[in-house]
């Protein structure tokens, strides 16, 4: 687990597409500038803690930190993403803008402001009551405000991580990602997708439905007697060719092909269906937030998004191919949302989905997070 934090710090601190340009006076006040070889990092904030003992001191403190909550985590991407953007934040808020330099002058301030906001950072998420303060959907915020859900959340994450940890890492990558499934389409069945700004009022309608889907979802684990087999990866097909039947080729797709390290799944949409007797064809909308940076025509962007795609525009590039390279990246928390149409093939138990990939797609949109 350390090594996968600390492997999200550190490419969050690639974030940008091109390297910071120095001032020198700023590296010779840096003690580990040249030791570290931090000219090398692109994000001016994070040359600082590459380059100061006290800052460096200060971001391992925050990744142990990070490390102990996604332990107590089953979906750690929302958490990861939710990191991302405050480090995006963190620069904002201490006066770095973009890949501007930071004067020498400012030298002092910006160091003291990052020093403050990590320690305080490292402080408030090593809080287990933060896992719930920070949650960024309505469900969440609904749990959060009932000590009764969030009692039963608390359990429910407990046992899943339990039982996860007794598999094989290519099985827990798989049942990580179906966990995540769960929590989409428990979001979908109590009708709090897109409703993140309402008000919790008007959102209570919602909680009998919250408690049943904990409470199912806690029986079913109970009933499995520490056997992580009898929960997860027992559905390979669909009831029906629908939302779920869409979400759930595309969350297999993701954990097939590891794109959990660099995507996270938001929300799915079924747009259109044409269905006979023994196939189907699902036309589906898919929205992912980019958890690290990966370079627009890759592996990652074919296999895990469907395309490549042109950077200038945020438009899909089908036609460069997965072989074709370029150095230019998305940066963490941008948003991705790819059309395409699944097809599925009626089986004894249900609804199987055919894909192995996202490619190709039938259109899409890259925005937000710049």
């Amino acid at each position: 687990m350390r090594f996968i934090v600390l492997t999200v710090l550190a490419l969050l601190a690639l974030a940008t597409p091109a390297a910071a340009q120095s001032d020198p006076a700023i590296a010779d006040r840096l003690p580990l500038f040249a030791k570290n070889n931090c000219r090398q990092i692109r994000d001016p904030g994070n040359q600082l803690f590459c380059g100061d003992a006290a800052l460096a001191a200060a971001a391992e403190k925050l990744s142990v930190a990070i490390e102990g909550r996604l332990a107590r985590l089953p979906d750690r991407l929302p958490a990861i993403e939710e990191n991302a953007i405050w480090i995006r934040q963190r620069n904002l808020g201490c006066g770095i803008i973009g890949q501007t330099a930071i004067r020498t002058d400012e030298f002092d301030r910006v160091k003291a402001c990052l020093l403050k906001v990590t320690e305080e950072r490292a402080a408030i998420v090593r809080d287990p009551d933060f896992d719930c303060l920070a949650a960024n959907t309505a469900a969440g915020a609904l749990i959060c405000a009932d000590p009764s859900l969030a009692l039963a959340e608390t359990e429910l994450n407990g046992q899943v991580l339990g039982l996860i940890a007794k598999l094989d890492p290519t099985a827990a990558r798989f049942a990580f990602a179906e966990y995540g499934r769960w929590t989409r389409e428990r979001d979908r069945k109590c009708n709090l997708v897109g409703k993140e700004n309402v008000p919790l009022q008007e959102l209570q309608s919602a909680e009998d439905c919250l408690a049943e889907h904990l409470k199912r979802r806690t029986d079913e684990i109970r009933a499995a007697k520490g056997d992580p087999k009898k929960v997860f990866g027992r559905q390979v097909a669909a009831r029906i060719p629908d939302t779920d039947a869409v979400d759930f080729c595309a969350a297999r797709i993701h954990a097939a092909n590891s794109c959990g390290n660099f995507l996270r799944i938001n929300r799915v949409y079924a747009l259109d269906s044409q269905v006979t007797d023994q196939e189907a064809q699902v036309t589906g909308e898919i929205e992912m937030a980019v958890l690290a940076p990966f370079t627009v025509c890759s592996k990652v962007a074919f296999s895990c998004t469907g395309t490549c795609w042109d950077a200038r525009t945020g438009l899909p590039q089908p036609g460069a191919g997965n072989k074709e390279r370029t150095a230019e990246a998305f940066n963490v928390t941008r948003r991705l949302r790819i059309q395409r149409t699944f097809a599925f093939v009626k089986a004894a138990d249900g609804w199987r989905c055919r894909e192995d990939e996202l490619a190709p797609v039938n259109s899409g949109t890259a925005g937000g997070g710049s």
